[in-house]
């Protein structure tokens, strides 16, 4: 493979979002694609046939698209999109009318600039361009179809008058007042009191009604979403809100359900978890969910079965000792049983569950150790599972599979069980094999630790000579490395470094008892896991020792500096959007409840905040340092960034400051991921 320039980052795309109809014949999903002219990110809708026979129709282009869902019939496809107003109609108590093009200021219009996100739908039978079927001033969030068809359950902001006055003000860069206890969000920012509720909408008319029981709390904002769910019946409307306590001050959520004209609101659950995922069973007395401890996110989230009537629930998962992987929550496969997607010793893999007992069963075995899935989704009728797949050597593309390839044998070819590739966003991208390898060694203390090492082209294991290593530390701490097909081991692996990422203890795929080993502690067993890691790879002949480097994002990056303060044997490091002062973060980020549970208060603990912050032993740090942030980051403040290279460059340490405007603790716009790796690659190969 020729080196990849950062410049073909352009050229990466990125599959998400599978949806299958209710008949498992067909699969709707995303794509993300970067445009070089407008220097932006879009995500596309496809639609293709399960079995792989046809190529995947795109649907979308010009607007970013989100939230698949296909109708029960399966002759509507609904998405979320900010699009321009459908043929210049808008919606005035019911009826369509011709828009008007009045100012924002006069009008009263909704703070901000465009279109605000609706729900359209595709006539997936007659064809034709996407219908408008909601016309919120605030847009919506979130949706879900009723099983006749004819109606959506939707959630929408909802300001009051007075809510409309401030959110003026702030239009028009007037003061932010604030009373909630939290009081900014990452990628939210400043945060207000608008309550957002479920609104029944007719598809038809657009007519709507506001489900006055069904709301996020005004003191919480949007911190999950209410996750509306439409019972098979069509009585009742399950979601998911905190309406008992202080919502700012706790991360509990629980069940609750309302039927579709406002009435029979009841909360289902008191469990004092975080409740998630809501999936009716079929014949819908049950809902299946995920739920995890509301602070200690070391511990496994578990799936749950509730009794729809009694709000009995029960864990199905808890024996496992296996956290559900993100976006992984439990779906039906039929009245008694689900499958859903866990962190497995550095895989995420499915698991099928018995909704009446604890009795859980790793299944899709042929999908192997050297891929991941993601991204499931069940047919209504249980017999076909599409998801995305990730193959560091392949691509990561969507896949269909009949229900049949749960149960196939390790070693099983495609068709052997049933498993169809519906999509080929990289093909280009895929010119020559890029091996993936998992491996363990023993850290300081004697235990075992696991990592992936992805491989430059041409490189052998058995006869190695030895290469620069990029070690990148995964964020959380509360995640895992899986293998995964992305453009950053692409880069450093086309420019002959090895990728070494590490599962180091805090990690969430390996058990409660290997990720709580964290817990309470920073910068001491995730840096000696990293670094034995590193110099494993020195004592096999695979790295250089003269030319290994550490990054690493949001935990990563506090890992990284915390690493530099106790070790030099990397050549130059990156420490990115990471906090390396827990003392003076505390209430400038939006994590203070997680702190708070892990540490206490800082000024009650403060020996504890300073013992845990890099920033504390600055003085021991001679290894050059890259630190970056996102100007707008509300998880890991750019302040932490500036204290840092401030600290390390008045010792005189080689240093570099890197800040993106406008971005929160990602880096969104793809001339910006380019940089970060120009920037990566300049840092390490001047040092």
């Amino acid at each position: 493979m020729d080196e990849l320039t950062p410049e073909r980052f352009y050229d990466f795309s990125i599959a998400s979002g599978a949806a299958v109809s209710p008949d498992g014949e067909r699969v709707a999903f995303l794509v993300s694609e970067f445009d070089a002219e407008e220097d932006d990110r879009h995500t596309s809708l496809f639609v293709a046939p399960t079995d792989g026979s046809a190529e995947p129709y795109r649907l979308t282009r010009a607007s970013s698209a989100s939230s698949p869902q296909w109708s029960p019939d399966g002759d509507r496809l609904a998405f979320v999109a900010a699009r321009e107003t459908d043929a210049g109609l808008a919606v005035e108590n019911g009826a369509e009318v011709e828009a008007e093009d009045d100012d924002d200021e006069e009008n009263g219009e909704p703070v901000g600039e465009g279109p605000k996100p609706q729900v359209w739908s595709f006539d997936m039978a007659r064809g034709g361009d996407a219908r408008q079927l909601t016309d919120r001033d605030y847009g919506v969030a979130e949706f879900d179809w009723a099983p006749d068809g004819e109606r959506l359950v939707v959630a929408a902001r909802d300001p009051t008058d007075e809510d409309e006055e401030y959110l003026q003000q702030r239009n028009e860069d007037g003061p932010i007042e604030i009373d909630r206890l939290q009081h900014k969000g990452d990628g939210a920012g400043w945060l207000d009191e608008v309550t957002t509720y479920l609104f029944v909408v007719d598809a038809e008319s657009r007519e709507t009604v506001r489900l006055d029981h069904a709301y996020d709390d005004e003191e919480k904002g949007d911190r999950g979403g209410l996750q509306p769910a439409w019972s098979p019946d069509g009585d009742r409307i399950a979601f998911v809100a905190q309406h008992e306590e202080d919502p700012d001050d706790t991360h509990v959520r629980h069940a609750y359900t309302i039927r579709p004209d406002g009435t029979g609101y009841e909360q289902l659950t008191d469990a004092q978890l975080r409740i998630a995922g809501l999936e009716w069973s079929p014949s819908g007395d049950r809902i299946a969910v995920g739920g995890g401890e509301p602070y200690n996110w070391y511990k496994p989230t578990e799936a749950y079965v509730i009794d729809a009537e009694s709000g009995e629930m029960q864990s199905v998962s808890g024996s496992l000792d296996r956290t559900i992987a993100f976006g992984g929550n439990p779906q039906w496969l039929d009245d008694g049983t689900l499958v859903g997607l866990y962190g497995d010793e550095g895989n995420t893999r499915m698991v099928r569950l018995d909704a009446d007992a604890d009795d859980p069963e790793r299944v899709f075995v042929a999908q192997g150790r050297s891929r991941s899935v993601s991204g499931l989704s069940v047919s209504d009728d249980g017999s076909t599972l599409a998801f995305r797949m990730d193959d560091p050597e392949a691509g990561a593309d969507v896949y269909a599979m009949d229900r049949a390839g749960l149960d196939a044998e390790k070693g099983a070819e495609a068709d052997e069980a049933g498993l169809a590739q519906v999509s080929a966003v990289n093909a280009d991208l895929v010119d020559e094999p890029h091996d993936c390898v998992r491996l363990s060694w023993e850290n300081s203390d004697g235990v075992t630790i696991h990592g992936l090492a992805y491989l430059p082209p041409e490189f052998d294991p058995e006869d190695p000579e030895p290469h620069p290593v990029v070690s990148s530390v995964h964020g959380g701490p509360m995640s895992y490395d899986s293998p995964a097909f992305g453009f950053d081991q692409l880069f450093w692996t086309s420019k002959g470094y090895i990728v070494l990422r590490t599962n180091y203890r805090g990690s969430t795929s390996y058990g409660q008892e290997f990720a709580e080993r964290l817990r309470g502690t920073r910068g001491d067993k995730e840096v000696d896991d990293v670094r034995t890691g590193v110099e494993h790879l020195v004592d096999e002949g695979w790295a250089d020792e003269d030319r290994l480097y550490l990054t690493g994002f949001s935990y990563g990056g506090i890992t990284t500096a915390a690493a530099v303060t106790k070790t030099d044997i990397f050549a130059g490091a990156a420490a990115e959007h990471g906090i390396y002062d827990f003392y003076a973060t505390f209430g400038t980020d939006d994590n203070h409840l997680w702190h708070e549970d892990e540490f206490g208060l800082p000024w009650e603990n403060v020996d504890t905040y300073r013992e845990i912050s890099s920033i504390t032993d600055v003085d021991q740090v001679d290894t050059p340092l890259l630190i970056t942030a996102g100007e707008e980051d509300w998880r890991c403040p750019p302040t932490q960034a500036e204290q840092l290279f401030v600290s390390v460059r008045k010792q005189g340490v080689d240093a570099r400051l890197v800040i993106y405007p406008g971005e929160h603790h990602n880096i969104g716009d793809p001339d910006r991921a380019i940089h970060r790796l120009e920037e990566l690659s300049t840092w390490f190969e001047d040092h």
